[in-house]
């Protein structure tokens, strides 16, 4: 990075709720908020957003009539855009590049329209325009009225930290001084969920803890999906409103030997980490904010990477997905979300039936990690502000 890029406010919704305190107090609870959920009449581990989250997303539908034809991953992202640029105190600009891109995009309406289709042998009007990935970032524009650049993308499970690396490319760039950068997943449906199913990595045990990431003595994979959506307010320059600093992004590929394989030594991770780190001391970094899905191959892997990286000396390392499920392009955001708030809190989450690692003696900088089908991974460095 040619400076540190700053982090004014972070609007996100998941099933911990919308607001910092509620969420904060959330993750101070040891408890998680996953709940069973009838799919193909057949119960299945999910977390979805909680109801007094979900009636104010409802309500944006009811605001404007082009509003209703929308899938549920744009209006998450309308209200987290609208949230994130309330809070940064941008009420009069206009001039902010937007990216927020998506996994699985309209997975709700492409299912409707297709289910409908193949029922009639008709495509309703709506069926493309409505389920278009570039969906996401136009309609928040057209929501804010901003004239600055926008476009989505979709990098599977790390599309969230992309766009904050993208987000600052174009900052850095002089494109903008601005910029609102996230991911946004609604893709709790049948099919969704019977793909996870095929691979075998979906959670199938009725356990206290039933996704048991970064519990390395599983025996059964342990993913479980959530819906959930999260945006950043990114500027240049640093300001009273600013929460956290960006001092550090990495980035890196590797060489696939299956389509949703990571190498033993997750070395995507390790370049990607390495490469955030830069000239910083190892000793330096406090704790790692893991993409841990719960799977017995990814959370090894990741956690292979950590110790390649560090040695025997690694930092404090913790997931939120054992709480709130994989949410797919917004889980990068939510794994960020949770690094400023232990920043700010100066409080370490644990995740209570691991023992990989204990707190750290204090928390300065904050290692978020993301890795994605396609052998991708992406690893942004926070700093105290």
């Amino acid at each position: 990075m040619k400076s540190p890029v700053f982090i004014c406010s972070l609007g996100s919704i998941s099933a911990l709720g919308q607001s910092p305190t509620e969420i904060w107090n959330n993750y101070k609870n040891p408890r998680h908020f996953i709940t069973k959920h009838l799919f193909s009449e057949t119960e299945t581990f999910a977390a979805f957003l909680p109801k007094e989250v979900r009636n104010p997303i409802e309500a944006i539908r009811n605001e404007n009539s082009n509003y209703r034809k929308l899938d549920d991953s744009v209006l998450f992202a309308i209200f987290s855009a609208r949230k994130a640029i309330k809070d940064a105190g941008w009420k009069n600009e206009k001039n902010i590049g937007i990216n927020i891109g998506s996994s699985r995009g309209a997975t709700g309406l492409f299912e409707k329209y297709y289910k409908e289709f193949i029922e009639t042998g008709k495509a309703a009007t709506q069926a493309s325009p409505s389920t278009t990935l570039g969906n996401i970032s136009s309609w928040v524009s057209q929501d804010l009225q901003t004239v600055g650049p926008e476009f989505s993308h979709s990098v599977t499970c790390s599309t969230g930290l992309h766009a904050v690396v993208n987000a600052i490319a174009w900052m850095q760039a002089g494109f903008t001084e601005k910029f609102l950068a996230g991911g946004s997943e609604a893709a709790l449906t049948p099919f969704t969920i019977a793909q996870m199913k095929a691979m075998k990595i979906y959670a199938s045990e009725d356990l206290d803890f039933p996704c048991r990431a970064l519990d390395m003595e599983k025996k059964q994979n342990s993913m479980i999906l959530g819906e959930a959506s999260g945006v950043l307010a990114l500027q240049n320059k640093n300001s009273e409103e600013a929460i956290a600093r960006i001092s550090g992004i990495g980035y890196a590929t590797e060489a696939l030997k299956h389509s949703v394989s990571i190498s033993e030594k997750g070395e995507s991770l390790q370049k990607a980490m390495k490469m955030a780190i830069g000239d910083k001391e190892l000793s330096e970094i406090d704790a790692v904010v893991m993409h841990a899905p719960g799977t017995l191959k990814g959370d090894l892997s990741e956690v292979n990477a950590i110790k390649a990286v560090f040695g025997e000396n690694t930092p404090a390392m913790t997931s939120n997905k054992w709480k709130l499920g994989h949410t797919f392009a917004a889980s990068g955001i939510l794994n960020l979300e949770l690094a400023v708030l232990m920043l700010q809190h100066q409080e370490f989450i644990e995740v209570p039936f691991s023992e990989i690692s204990e707190a750290p003696a204090r928390l300065e900088n904050i290692l978020v990690n993301a890795v994605g089908f396609g052998g991708n991974a992406v690893t942004i460095l926070i700093s105290k502000k």
